[in-house]
């Protein structure tokens, strides 16, 4: 996102972890089939600076470090999180306050190289943001839609945040208890059966909890999915790094027992996951 905006003539300043600034790029490269390859100058600092929006791109498991460089919550007029899950929204507007937390998600397969330097090999880029940032997003979004990302506001922050997360939660799970790319997934018949029921409970969570998801659209939406494609999930189980779990699986087992749903699918890969990491940790 930093490398992006900043090539769209936004003016992008990177937070950057304390120690780590001085060594950080002042431009950040980017290589992509779909926006492009480019390098864009940013400023860097090891605090959140005054300034109109503060987009948060951390891992979930990262947020609480994160929130450690904001001296201020006051110092964003707008905080727009890119996070995977449904839970940080309420943290972070217990934190920065309701009316400027921008609840957004960003879907794509994008992966840090090293410092700075960044690949999104992935041929879509989608970026939906809540209809509360129309007013202050919507020429940003303009612009980033001319790099090649699909951008749109929706009212409904609901289904803003269980659309992404009824697709990202069963094929992050899946190709990492398993261990595959998703093509691989959906080729084996007793896992794909398992995906499928995965996504199936995910989605009557979602529908639970007020949120306008299709069942049948998700599960077609795999199909269209590249087929050598793996989730950040499973690439942080691969290198003993801890994975998103609670913020991808916890809303649907929490939610499965709170409205009475068997999620047991969910469940079953998420223990698979966290026994493949701490095998992974074991390793390392």
């Amino acid at each position: 996102m930093g490398a992006c905006l900043a090539h769209v003539g936004e003016q992008v300043t990177m937070v950057v972890r304390p120690g780590a600034v001085e060594k950080f790029p002042a431009a950040l490269r980017l290589e992509s089939p779909l926006l492009g390859n480019f390098s864009a100058a940013v400023r860097k600092s090891a605090q959140v600076p005054s300034c109109d929006v503060l987009w948060l791109a951390v891992k979930a498991t990262q947020l609480e470090d994160a929130l450690q460089t904001v001296p201020d919550p006051n110092a964003a007029k707008a905080v727009v999180p890119l996070l995977n899950g449904i839970d940080h929204v309420a943290r972070l507007r217990g934190l920065f306050g309701r009316e400027r937390v921008i609840p957004a998600t960003i879907a794509g397969e994008m992966e840090r190289v090293t410092p700075g330097h960044y690949v999104h090999p992935s041929p879509f880029a989608m970026l939906n943001v809540a209809g509360s940032g129309r007013d202050l997003l919507a020429d940003v979004l303009a612009k980033l839609e001319t790099l090649g990302f699909s951008c749109r506001f929706v009212d409904d922050e609901t289904t803003l945040m269980w659309n992404k997360l009824v697709f990202l939660g069963p094929f992050a799970l899946a190709t990492s208890a398993y261990d595959a790319p998703i093509g691989e997934v959906l080729a084996n018949g007793t896992w794909h059966q398992k995906l499928e029921t995965c996504i199936r409970e995910f989605c009557s969570v979602a529908l639970a909890e007020g949120a306008q998801v299709n069942p049948d659209k998700v599960v077609a939406a795999f199909s269209m999915v590249p087929k050598d494609m793996r989730s950040s999930m499973q690439k942080d189980v691969d290198r003993g790094n801890l994975p998103e779990l609670e913020a991808i699986a916890g809303p649907v087992l929490r939610g499965g027992a709170r409205h009475g749903i068997s999620v047991a699918a969910t469940g079953e890969l998420a223990a698979a996951v966290e026994h493949r990491t701490q095998v992974s940790s074991q390793h390392r």
